[in-house]
């Protein structure tokens, strides 16, 4: 039981956090846009301009040749709760220990805010991190296997990897030849989305240092800027707060529990000296001063200045990313509390660090015997089984603390996190160009990256669903618009070429998204041969212009098909190098799974109760 009571736990946090989203329908929003039979093909060359989202869409792309997508994006969701709870439930040296800290790893304001902007991606690979930190002190194999969650993930998910595991790597005697390891296996599971994102760099993509002033973390309680970082919040998007979040009570109650977990993690580093604990203490402290960077303005003025230099600094412009490493400190320090309070009186916190390596010195003091277990002690002292309910009793207590100091995650963070049905237009369109074998791209209007649709299940604000429907490369504004707290607006440039290009033939209005008019002949010299319109307008906007055909006309698309040529159909496609790397990094990742395969049976026949 103890081996699969924190993968139930996860379970029961997946369905308490999301309910309505795992039924059928599409959760929609902000950076959450699964549709219908994504197009693998479509993904591998770049479809959005940029190659950052090609391992997360390769995946699901994959994924929705055997399954629905709406299921595909349940599984997802649902598996960033499952992993997350694990991995950290594992690092801990007894079952309520497991119990606490993995349901506090999984349920707390970092992950809710960032499943309300959408990132479930991202939260894969935190929900890999304690697997990473488990296997970064081991073999390569085991190391290889742990960063799939990361590998999926994509570029965010290897930052936070290489920041929380590197520090644990490079711990102690031997830590270079480890943290050069854990280098090399990064790069290995980068490969599908690194090269390609060194070729789109010499494209032309930029990344734009307005974006430090837009996503730089901000105070969502009542504590500030660093007081809301520690609490795991301050998320750059007010729209991304749970519910009832900043008020009072839930502020006081969640203080008491990260200061308790704070307290609890310095009790074991110091009683039970995990070996990964040294290093994760770093690894959070270091994730701590970046988020605090966006926090000032001499911080935000060094973070625009590093951008500026190269672009690969841009992951730093999203400060509260980092505060991860924190999270996962935090959520073992509460399972040290309850360790600490199931502990036999006179008893020590010894135990095994980093996944059930090493052994419990307690009870018979004998290595090898479980936590709690062993004759009763001397009188004063409580019995295995008085030690055992008191540690069911008190896991059970900590383990519900974080829902109760959190509700708004509650099912599917009350109602934010609602399915919904695309329209007929939107598959009719999506059939119509997949029925097309001629080359070229699929123009998206209105002319702007997030938009609100009222079919989408809620009022939330979401990526334009178009792009990511049809089975070619789409040409859309990659610009986006981020309110400030003094009621201005942040507009961060957006990376693709392409779309600077076709927002000068277009001119749209702001107000709208829309052109004044078309130019069939400037969009096909662009290598446009379709024309989404995903908003009800009126259909003068397009009848008086000429070189066009309506393909699919609904209350909520139009498909228009571009009939002046000649077409600019040249597209990009995937090169052998790409092919090359992604087999590498594919034939890596197999091969972990099947060299750690014997250890991971002892694991659980070692951890058997």
């Amino acid at each position: 039981m103890s081996r699969w009571l924190p993968w139930a736990v996860g379970l029961v946090a997946a369905v308490l956090a999301l309910g309505p989203a795992l039924g059928p329908g599409y959760v929609l929003r902000y950076d959450m846009v699964f549709v219908p039979d994504l197009s693998l093909p479509t993904v591998l060359r770049g479809a959005d301009g940029f190659p950052r989202a090609i391992p997360s869409d390769a995946v699901v792309a994959a994924l929705s040749w055997v399954l629905p997508g709406d299921a595909v994006q349940s599984a997802a969701l649902a598996a960033v709760f499952v992993v997350g709870a694990a991995g950290a439930a594992r690092l801990m040296p007894s079952p309520a220990a497991a119990v606490v800290a993995g349901a506090a790893y999984v349920w707390n304001p970092f992950v809710a805010e960032r499943l309300l902007l959408g990132q479930w991606a991202m939260l894969l690979g935190y929900a890999g991190l304690p697997w990473v930190v488990g296997a970064a002190r081991g073999p390569l194999a085991g190391v290889v296997r742990s960063l799939v969650p990361a590998a999926v993930g994509g570029f965010s998910s290897v930052v936070l990897t290489a920041l929380t595991a590197g520090p644990v790597a490079l711990w102690r005697r031997g830590g270079l030849r480890r943290g050069g390891l854990l280098a090399g296996a990064l790069v290995v599971v980068s490969l599908p989305w690194l090269v390609p994102a060194l070729t789109a760099g010499a494209a032309g993509a930029t990344t734009d240092p307005a974006g430090v002033e837009a996503f730089a973390p901000r105070a969502d309680t009542p504590l500030g800027t660093a007081g809301s970082l520690f609490l795991l919040g301050g998320v750059w998007n007010a729209h991304a707060v749970p519910a009832g979040y900043g008020d009072p009570v839930a502020v006081a109650l969640r203080l008491a529990l990260c200061l308790a977990a704070v307290a609890g993690w310095a009790w074991w580093l110091y009683r039970g000296r995990p070996g990964f604990g040294p290093g994760l203490t770093a690894a959070a402290v270091l994730g701590f001063g970046v988020a605090l960077l966006g926090a000032t303005e001499p911080g935000r003025g060094v973070l625009a200045w590093l951008i500026g230099l190269w672009p690969g600094f841009g992951p730093l412009r999203d400060g509260q990313l980092y505060v991860a490493p924190l999270a996962l400190v935090q959520a073992l320090g509460l399972g040290a509390a309850a360790l600490w309070l199931s502990r036999p009186a006179g008893g020590t916190a010894d135990g095994p660090g980093g996944g059930g390596a090493g052994a419990a010195t307690r009870g018979t003091g004998e290595p090898g015997t479980p936590a709690g277990s062993g004759p009763a002690g001397p009188a004063g002292r409580r019995t295995p089984a008085a030690g055992r309910i008191a540690g069911a009793a008190a896991a059970a207590g900590l383990a519900v603390l974080p829902v109760v100091a959190l509700p708004g995650l509650l099912w599917g963070a009350q109602g934010a996190l609602a399915p919904a049905e695309y329209p007929r237009d939107w598959l009719a369109a999506q059939a119509a160009v997949a029925a097309d074998d001629r080359p070229g791209t699929v123009l998206v209007l209105p002319w702007s990256a997030y938009r609100g649709i009222d079919w989408s299940g809620g009022p939330a604000v979401v990526l334009d669903p178009a792009t990511r429907l049809f089975d070619r490369r789409t040409v859309w504004n990659d610009d986006l618009m981020v309110g400030t707290p003094d009621g201005g607006t942040v507009v961060v440039r957006g990376e693709d070429g392409l779309a600077r290009e076709a927002a000068a033939v277009l001119g749209p209005d702001p107000r709208t998204g829309l052109p004044e008019s078309l130019d069939a002949a400037e969009l096909a010299a662009l290598g446009v041969r379709y024309v989404a319109v995903s908003a009800p307008v009126d259909n003068r906007f397009w009848s008086d212009a000429d070189g066009f055909s309506v393909v699919v006309e609904g209350s909520e698309m139009t498909l228009l098909e571009v009939l002046a040529g000649p077409i600019n159909t040249e597209e990009a496609d995937i090169s052998g190098l790409e092919v090359t790397c992604g087999l590498v990094t594919v034939g890596a990742i197999i091969w972990s799974v099947a060299k750690t395969a014997p250890d991971l049976r002892r694991f659980t026949r070692r951890n058997r109760p």
